[in-house]
């Protein structure tokens, strides 16, 4: 059976994380990529869980709490663009995940945008490690959703082939606008 996007994403990932390895959950929302990140890289690694809004963090400290994953997190109540403050300069980073769109069950308002986005992408490129994966999950269907979709795409397409293999997964048969996947994978 095909694997939707959640599962896809984890699967990728999964492949590469050990648990020394350094990750980032650059949409944290309600704390299933962080917990999922967490447990791959325990007791060693280390994950960086970032989102501005309070709801964000205080569902995903929970669920943290209850699956004693807090030593290797860090939630960070700071927009993904702000990345470059909280990693050392030589750090490598193994995976990172984002989930595009609005936090489910909240302020549909409150949306990722494509300017941040790509600041974020741009800092995590840069310490991205060997065999290194991004993932991003974009959800579109909302107002402003298409743009970002855009930009992300326009990015992935421009990364030199030489350093980057850009892999895309969608349902296309779909109704109500299904996720697209990415996955950037440095060489």
């Amino acid at each position: 059976m095909l694997q939707n996007a959640l599962q896809f994403s984890h699967a990728l990932l999964k492949e590469i994380l050990t648990d020394h390895d350094h990750a980032v959950d650059a949409t944290m929302g309600n704390g299933n990529d962080t917990l999922f990140l967490a447990k791959a890289v325990k007791p060693n690694g280390k994950v960086y869980a970032f989102d501005i809004q309070e709801q964000a963090l205080q569902k995903t400290k929970q669920r943290l709490i209850e699956q004693e994953l807090t030593e290797q997190t860090k939630l960070i109540f700071d927009g993904h663009e702000h990345l470059e403050n909280y990693l050392t300069k030589d750090e490598t980073i193994k995976a990172a995940i984002f989930n595009l769109g609005y936090l489910p069950k909240s302020d549909k308002t409150v949306i990722t945008l494509p300017n941040t986005t790509k600041q974020a992408l741009d800092t995590l490129l840069r310490h991205l490690s060997y065999k290194g994966r991004i993932v991003i999950v974009s959800y579109y269907g909302h107002a402003g959703g298409k743009e970002e979709l855009n930009m992300i795409e326009k990015y992935c397409q421009n990364l030199p082939q030489e350093s980057y293999n850009v892999l895309q997964y969608q349902f296309m048969n779909q109704k109500n606008q299904p996720p697209i996947l990415f996955c950037i994978e440095k060489k």
